[in-house]
């Protein structure tokens, strides 16, 4: 399978889930390392772009294509399995305490969970102490152009 994730160029190569350890989001608290990627490069685009102040283009981004395999175990999660505050603004605790106990029971590979910015998208948060995580792989990077419509109002 070959998931998606738009990354500055420092660390494009990095699978660590060492930013999300820092910073915390939706899927993890801070101190808790977990790579988020998407199944598409739109969703991608979204996903950092709601991050983003207005007026703001994102430069030195690089698009990762990372494969994992087809055989890699998936937890997949749907909206009638989370609780009602999982998609608001701002983040909530409750699905950081999900993707937390995942990363902690290593269980899977892979979190499948539903998009909070693309209705019917998937992003695929991947698990860096789990024993297979050794095989997901960066397949490529190329350096991405975000079209500056999406961050300057007009």
């Amino acid at each position: 399978m070959i998931v998606y994730r738009l990354s500055r160029g420092p660390y494009r190569n990095d699978l660590s889930g060492r930013g999300a350890e820092i910073a915390g989001g939706r899927w993890n608290s801070k101190g808790t390392a977990i790579l988020y990627t998407s199944e598409s490069i739109a969703l991608c685009t979204v996903e950092i772009a709601v991050h983003m102040p207005l007026g703001i283009i994102p430069k030195d981004y690089y698009l990762v294509r990372i494969e994992i395999p087809d055989t890699a175990s998936i937890k997949e999660l749907s909206e009638a399995d989370l609780p009602p505050d999982w998609k608001s603004f701002p983040h909530a605790n409750s699905t950081q305490e999900i993707g937390d106990a995942f990363v902690q029971e290593a269980g899977q590979l892979v979190l499948k969970v539903p998009s909070a910015t693309v209705q019917g998208n998937f992003n695929f948060l991947v698990n860096p102490r789990h024993a297979d995580f050794h095989q997901v792989k960066v397949v490529e990077t190329i350096l991405f152009e975000f079209d500056k419509r999406l961050f300057v109002k007009e």
